[in-house]
């Protein structure tokens, strides 16, 4: 039985390793197909994952300052 996990750096680090599956893809595909368009693909998927990450952790941290933790259990009290 696994227990739920509700810390944001494990979700953010899950959504990386999600993107980095799609750069393989993208590369693979390119080098079977002999096309240079999944390499372009997979540089774009990498600018995005690394401007998400960044907004991620500045979020967090801006987070762990205003309640002292970086638990998901709480974020609802981040709506306005």
């Amino acid at each position: 039985m696994m227990l739920p996990r509700r810390h944001v750096i494990i979700v953010l680090v899950s959504l990386e390793i999600m993107l980095l599956a799609v750069n393989i893809n993208l590369i693979v595909s390119s080098v079977y197909l002999d096309d240079f368009t999944g390499q372009l693909y997979a540089l774009l998927v990498l600018t995005a994952a690394a401007a998400e990450i960044a907004i991620g952790l500045a979020i967090c941290i801006a987070y762990y300052r205003l309640r002292g933790g970086i638990s998901l259990d709480y974020v609802n009290l981040l709506k306005g």
